[in-house]
């Protein structure tokens, strides 16, 4: 699984790899959690490349409801079948025709239910939903079916494989935690991130693709609204190799940082606290001194 998910661009650690192999061949969604911008939804992208299974995505937020994540009655195709057919067919008849599959409008629990081929199925921030949600994704992650009541119970074609992803913000239910495989993620060392950053920016300068790893960390230290993630250190490498960079020092930082750091007030703080750092020579000196 490790080296799978590596020929697919995802440089995973042993206890994901191995959490990930579980999921496969237990049957059983995976809770991902960890601080914003760690990897957690790549994870999720990295499986469908390295299985070659469609990857569907829920992406959760406040006040997501079943209509959008299981399913919807398409009303006004049913209102059109109503007035076609009323005055020729008692209400029975027509009461049976309009909650037919043909009505039905499939939401991303659905599909991933109904898919004949395996897909990865993604249930992105379930931190962002709230008690009701998760009780009603029981059902979905213990048996891998649905009820709808116009239709009956529809049981899964195949079993998906679901990572549910969380930044932490509340805390998820017990009754949710016990039907998954728990994975924590936190931000990489300087190690591993290094090898991150190789892997997808090949052309930065080793010495300056540690640098601005020993920056990112040095950012991420800092009390700031919004940490870089691991995809905005690649970013910022990439940017480097576009604009001929050949060090990491304070004007760069100062004029490039906006790739990393989100937020006004964050900008300032990171300028002050690691651009002074960068112009005394702070930075890269244990890699110089070694």
């Amino acid at each position: 699984m490790r080296e799978s998910l590596g020929r697919v661009g995802y440089l995973a650690g042993e206890s994901t790899a191995l959490v990930a192999y579980l999921a496969s061949e237990l049957g059983k969604p995976v809770l991902v959690e960890g601080p914003a911008g760690v990897g957690k939804t790549e994870l999720a992208k990295a499986l469908s490349r390295a299985t070659g299974r469609k990857l569907i995505r829920l992406q959760c937020y406040e006040g997501l409801d079943e209509a959008k994540a299981l399913y919807e009655w398409n009303y006004r195709k049913q209102l059109l079948r109503i007035q076609t057919e009323a005055s020729d067919a008692g209400w029975e008849r027509v009461q049976d025709d309009i909650f037919g599959e043909e009505f039905l409008l499939t939401r991303p629990l659905l599909a991933a239910i109904e898919s004949d081929d395996p897909v990865v199925l993604l249930i992105d921030e379930i931190d962002k939903t709230d008690q009701e949600f998760e009780a009603m994704l029981l059902e979905v992650l213990s048996d891998f079916q649905i009820s709808i009541p116009e239709l009956g119970v529809v049981e899964a074609k195949s079993m998906p494989l679901v990572l549910l992803t969380s930044n932490n913000s509340r805390e998820l239910t017990e009754a949710l935690k016990r039907r998954c495989l728990y994975l924590w993620l936190d931000y990489p060392d300087v190690e591993r991130e290094l090898e991150i950053v190789r892997l997808h920016a090949p052309e930065l300068d080793e010495e300056v693709a540690r640098k601005l790893v020993e920056v990112v960390h040095m950012v991420r230290g800092l009390d700031l609204k919004k940490p870089p993630s691991i995809a905005e250190s690649i970013d910022w490498a990439r940017a480097l190799i576009l604009l001929g960079a050949d060090d990491v020092d304070r004007s760069v930082l100062e004029r490039t940082m906006s790739i990393i750091v989100k937020h006004r007030t964050d900008l300032d703080v990171v300028a002050e606290r690691v651009g002074v750092k960068l112009q005394d020579g702070l930075v890269g000196r244990r890699q110089q001194a070694g």
